[in-house]
């Protein structure tokens, strides 16, 4: 039995209903996936910017430490230039007093005295000067160790904050990715139905 025109109208109708249908739900897939790929560029973005931050603020800790460690050091090293300072004015003193007994004169009186007494002057004076550059290092390592501190937190909140502003144009961008496809698929959905209504009898 052979169809009529109109039956076979009718059936190409309904391919065409069921193609339109086909379309929509594919676009509708299309914009879920775009989407998910939006979301996951979204979450990704922010891992990588939290882990690059923490290894950030770590290695500035680490560093800051290392700058602690070297004015420690350093301090420690000018406290020793001021302990052999005091020492070689031990013997100094020591040999001028050697010198003054030696030659008949009493130590602690008269030139004798004015040298140790010199001696002892200059001496503290220079120790004075150890002990400032000594608290000098240990306060100037503590600053800058403090400044790097200060500027890893700020650098690492930075790229918190750049990575969430990325992270929310990734999502704003799937939603419009998801809303696009969903009217793209009720335009092929409408369209067919009216090819359908047109054709159908």
């Amino acid at each position: 039995m052979a169809l009529t025109t109109q039956q076979t109208a009718n059936m190409y109708a309904g391919a065409g209903l069921l193609s339109g249908i086909g379309t929509g739900f594919a676009q509708e897939a299309a914009a879920i996936n775009q989407q998910t790929g939006y979301m996951v560029n979204a979450i990704n973005t922010l891992a990588i910017a939290n882990v690059r931050a923490d290894q950030e603020e770590r290695y500035a800790a680490i560093q800051a430490g290392r700058l602690l460690k070297r004015a420690e050091n350093e301090s420690l090293n000018f406290k020793m230039a001021g302990n052999a300072l005091i020492r070689n004015l031990e013997k100094v003193n020591a040999s001028a007093r050697a010198r003054a007994a030696a030659n008949g004169v009493a130590f602690n009186e008269g030139s004798a005295a004015f040298v140790q007494d010199a001696n002892t002057r200059a001496t503290f004076r220079d120790v004075g000067l150890t002990d400032y550059n000594s608290l000098m290092a240990r306060v100037l390592g503590f600053e800058d160790a403090t400044s790097m501190l200060n500027n890893a937190e700020i650098q690492a909140q930075i790229t918190r904050a750049g990575a969430r502003m990325q992270a929310g144009q990734f999502e704003t961008a799937a939603s419009a990715s998801r809303a696009t496809g969903g009217l793209l698929a009720g335009v092929s959905l409408t369209e067919s139905l009216v090819k359908f209504g047109k054709t159908y009898k």
